[in-house]
């Protein structure tokens, strides 16, 4: 084989092992909601980050973002949110023409006891395999690579965009 772009050895194994970790990981977190909350691991999502925001509301474009997430998924999962009480649609105050969501208190309630939960099997399926080196490693790493995927920082979702010192380096 001619040396081209292929990956070496110690680049395919890394790559391999993150591209299994890609496809297992959110399985096992969307299986752990499914099972204790009756939630995919995206509509936990739009729920914790309404939580977030002042008023727990978005515009469904911002939250969109946010989630990174197309309108079109973002309302169908909205739609979905709504029928079980947890979410509300309604015109925005400032302008009639944006639909914004709103957390509801019993959308707050089930954030708040999805929580533990989550962070929990987050904590056994990463953070129990790592020391605290590993931890720090793996902040390193992701930073990196979010620096390549969002060099601006300009995707909502990109934690970067909030942290002082993992900013993604531009230029």
């Amino acid at each position: 084989m001619d040396e081209g772009p292929w990956l070496d050895h110690d680049e395919q194994r890394a790559w391999r092992r993150t591209a299994a970790v890609m496809t297992l990981l959110p399985a096992a977190l969307d299986a752990q909601l499914q099972r204790d909350a009756g939630l995919t691991q995206f509509s936990y999502l739009v729920l914790a980050m309404l939580s977030e925001e002042p008023g727990r509301t978005l515009p469904m474009s911002s939250l969109a973002a946010t989630v990174n997430s197309s309108l079109s998924r973002l309302s169908h999962v909205v739609a979905r949110l709504e029928q079980q009480g947890w979410v509300r649609r309604e015109p925005s105050p400032e302008s009639g023409r944006v639909t914004v969501a709103r957390l509801t208190d019993a959308g707050l309630e089930k954030v708040v006891a999805t929580a533990p939960g989550h962070a929990a099997e987050v904590r056994r399926l990463i953070f129990d395999a790592l020391d605290d080196e590993g931890v720090a490693s793996l902040a390193c790493v992701t930073a990196a690579i979010l620096g390549r995927l969002d060099p601006a920082g300009g995707l909502r979702a990109n934690p970067l965009r909030h942290e002082t010192g993992d900013r993604p380096a531009t230029g």
